[in-house]
């Protein structure tokens, strides 16, 4: 005869931290801890992804949000880049000859906004300068002398015809851009009415001495175009000759200083050249310098040559660290932007705005990935800009005709950037499966454990790490049996009497949850209490269901007893999942049996209400049926199982062993205890199976059996293999500890049909057979009877068919005589 499994005593219950492992008074005795607790195995990882500098080995930090990932990685890059030296710094700058093309200069660490410095500081050069240089009086005269040589050359032209037309009696008269003529009598011009006076033989004379004039005119006059090319070409090199004697002081120092660098001192020479033609166009035209003003022209001068800075970096600032929380193609990338003048959108160099991309160049890039592939387009970009080694500014939607203003095509800066990807689990094998280019471009895997080990050093580095909260959080000193209730909490978290929750997240806010109570209570030091009392409260916050799902229960509205025995119904154990909040439910669970080849039903699967899982585990409860008990005769029975007054989806298949202990209950008619109530996933050999969230299911059935009074035989049955999993809360421990509520571990489905049944399960002797009056005797006679019954409907189903068959037999045999009979009369027809 077996022994009927003990309950688990209150030792068990719960892992308490040791006296030894905290030997501090307060957390102002120890220093805090700065970093990451735990984790060894990502700290190797993010160490072996920022050493290595080949191609492909970006970083993909893998883990839970909340267990310092984000945090982590920060401050270690971080660390890391401040020992390396600072990359160069990139600058956008004019290209004089093709303006929708703007090139990039590159610059040593703080370079770029020297350079800058300096071409504001020619900026203020040229604004004194000029146009100071074209009113000085040897500039003016010289050009005087010029203007007037021209001006002589068209006098002595035009006095020469107009002492022709004095001698032949035409007066001439000239204007600054024209010359007439018109008749001339006693050495006075004529009034029209007067010249209409004179004679036929006047007239005709007055216009054959203008023909002869004009064309004299135009003899003089045609080497006007000549003279006046030669002016301008003499003013242009006065005015060119100007620029240089006032520019070499201005730029000299700049040439001088960027001689040995190539593309800076061909950069100064266009602008050089450019200046040329600007200042000339813009300050020697009298009309557009007096149409700009001092502003202006400054402006004018900053559009065309001032560098627009991409990137810089401070001279000893170490390698970039850059965080993106918002990744766009435009915050990633960059842009050009447009602005309006006149209702047009125009554009230039200057509008260029750098991306996240520029200021990680050279250093890190961290980025969310789950934000990153809400974008398909951002996640192709960037992979083609870590191949290419490039960065391009474009419109995202160029390509699909979508942008049709005109704009730049920045010059392509080379790429130099380690990315690190943050992001759950399912992301990462989500881009392992779909995108091959994945594992060829993120090598490194960084994952973050969702728990750590219990031990006294990680329990003494855990009280340092709230220690480095507190201080910065600026909280107040928790004592020791505070720090001792925050680890007992994080291995609840972690549903692990040996570990504790990675997940520091929700520490850190039940610790803040402490500290305002203990404010609230005008105490000191935060305690053990003030964590209790911040759980309960939280709990209070959001139990508004469990309370409701318990008071039905407790008013009858929802079926479900704690005390008793009933056939074919026993109390199974759920949890429920509310937003950031789960809590156990208990459940009545039913069987029927009858005779019959339709097998085990499930209601809820029928229903399509019972998920995957949860099917399965039913389905398995046919095997184990048919292995244990059916091995001499077919199993033939009709079942159906359901979880009564449930009306959503069920998953998971913790349930398997209650329908099991339930189905057997209604097979054998034999009473189950209705004061236990039972989890536990089977196998097909009735081993039982460990199950999630063994610490809700068991407070959930407690909290229905305190509320209705516990009577001291109360309690629930769960795996063996989740003993190490039960951090249960201090009300149930003590109700163990005084013998009000019971916490059983079982390992096999017999060991909890003896618990509900209070009868041996029986054990088989070696021709397989199981003692009279035990549970698996009657379970397989009463499944030999319900075979048995099933041969007998077969047997009598057989006797029907025989006889119909016989009396088909006969009837044709009857009819095959009537032929014959009737076939000689057709014949005689």
């Amino acid at each position: 005869m077996s022994n009927m499994v003990t309950s688990l005593p209150y030792q068990a219950l719960s892992a308490k931290v040791p006296a030894d492992h905290l030997t501090f008074k307060t957390l102002n005795d120890i220093e805090p801890l700065s970093g990451i607790l735990g984790q060894e195995r990502a700290v190797e990882a993010i160490q072996f992804g920022v050493a290595m500098q080949r191609p492909g080995y970006n970083i993909f930090a893998m883990g839970d949000s909340g267990t310092g990932r984000s945090s982590y990685v920060l401050s270690y890059l971080k660390s890391e880049a401040k020992r390396r030296t600072a990359p160069n710094e990139w600058a956008y700058i004019n290209n004089f000859t093709e303006s929708h093309r703007p090139k990039a200069l590159e610059f040593s660490p703080g370079q770029a906004s020297e350079f800058e410095k300096e071409i504001r500081a020619l900026i203020d050069g040229l604004m004194v300068t000029f146009p100071a240089a074209f009113e000085n009086p040897t500039y003016q005269q010289q050009k005087s002398v010029i203007d007037r040589a021209f001006n002589d050359q068209y006098e002595a032209a035009i006095n020469k015809v107009e002492r022709v037309s004095g001698k032949i009696g035409v007066a001439m008269f000239r204007d600054a851009s024209s010359v007439s003529f018109a008749p001339m009598k006693d050495g006075k011009a004529l009034e029209e009415n007067e010249f209409a006076a004179l004679t036929d033989d006047e007239r005709d004379a007055f216009q054959e001495g203008v023909s002869t004039l004009e064309g004299l005119l135009n003899e003089e006059l045609l080497g006007l175009p000549q003279w006046k090319r030669a002016t301008y070409e003499q003013i242009r090199q006065l005015n060119l000759d100007t620029v240089k004697e006032a520019l070499d002081p201005l730029m000299s120092g700049l040439f001088e200083k960027y001689k040995d660098d190539a593309d800076i001192s061909a950069h100064l020479k266009a602008l050089r050249d450019d200046l040329d033609k600007t200042i000339i166009d813009q300050m020697a035209d009298d009309k557009a310098s007096e149409n700009r003003d001092e502003i202006g022209r400054r402006q004018f001068y900053e559009e065309l040559y001032l560098p627009n800075i991409a990137i810089t970096h401070e001279t000893n600032g170490g390698q970039p660290v850059v965080y993106e929380p918002h990744p766009t193609y435009r915050n990633l990338f960059g842009q050009v932007e447009h602005s309006s003048d006149q209702g047009m959108l125009v554009t230039s160099y200057r509008l260029i705005r750098s991306g996240s991309l520029h200021a990680a160049n050279g250093g890190y890039l961290i980025l969310d990935a789950e934000k990153l592939l809400t974008d398909h387009y951002l996640w192709e970009a960037l992979k083609r800009a870590l191949k290419s080694k490039t960065i391009k500014i474009e419109h995202p939607y160029a390509d699909m005709g979508l942008m049709n203003t005109t704009t730049l095509s920045p010059q392509d800066l080379p790429l130099q950037v380690k990315v690190v990807l943050i992001g759950a689990r399912d992301i990462y094998y989500l881009l392992q499966d779909a995108d091959p280019d994945f594992q060829e471009m993120f090598r490194v895997l960084v994952d973050f454990d969702d728990t750590l080990k219990r031990s006294k050093d990680s329990e003494l580095s855990f009280a340092r790490l709230m220690k480095d909260r507190v201080d910065k959080e600026e909280y107040a000193n928790v004592t020791r049996d505070g720090v001792a209730a925050l680890i007992e909490y994080s291995s609840r978290l972690a549903e692990h009497q040996r570990e504790m929750a990675a997940k520091i997240g929700d520490v850190f806010e039940l610790l803040g949850e402490a500290d305002f109570v203990r404010q609230m209570a005008k105490d000191s030091e935060i305690t053990a209490d003030h964590i209790s009392r911040a759980l309960k409260a939280k709990k209070h916050r959001t139990g508004r269901v469990s309370e409701k799902i318990i008071e039905e229960i407790i008013e009858g509205t929802v079926l479900l007893e704690s005390d008793g025995y009933a056939v074919g119904k026993i109390n199974g154990l759920t949890v429920m999942q509310i937003g950031d909040s789960s809590f156990g439910a208990p459940a009545r669970i039913s069987t029927t049996v009858y005779p019959g080849g339709k097998g085990i039903i499930d209601i809820e699967r029928e229903s399509n209400l019972g998920q995957n899982i949860h099917s399965k585990g039913v389905l398995i409860l046919s095997g184990y049926l048919g292995n244990k008990y059916a091995q001499r005769f077919p199993l033939d029975i009709s079942a159906s199982i359901a979880m009564e007054q449930s009306y959503g989806y069920i998953d998971g298949d913790s349930a398997s062993t209650a329908e099991l202990c339930c189905l057997l209950s209604a097979l054998i008619q034999v009473p189950l205890r209705q004061d236990l109530a039972i989890t536990g996933s089977l196998n097909q050999y009735g081993e039982i199976q460990a199950i999630g969230g063994v610490n809700e299911k068991i407070e959930g059935f407690f909290n229905v059996c305190n509320a209705r009074g516990l009577t001291g035989t109360q309690g629930v049955i769960i795996p063996k293999s989740n003993a190490v999993n039960l951090m249960l809360s201090d009300e149930i421990v003590d109700a163990v500890q005084a013998g009000m509520f019971h916490v059983y571990a079982i390992s096999t489905a017999d060991e909890a049909l003896h618990l509900l049944t209070g009868i041996e399960p029986g054990i088989a002797d070696e021709e397989g057979e199981y003692p009279e009056g035990s549970v698996s005797a009657r379970v397989i006679e009463r499944l030999e009877e319900i075979s048995k019954l099933g041969e007998e409907e077969e047997d009598e189903d057989e006797d029907d068919d025989s006889e119909e068959e016989s009396n088909e037999s006969s009837k044709k045999d009857k009819d095959k005589k009537s032929e014959k009979v009737k076939k000689p009369e057709k014949d005689k027809k």
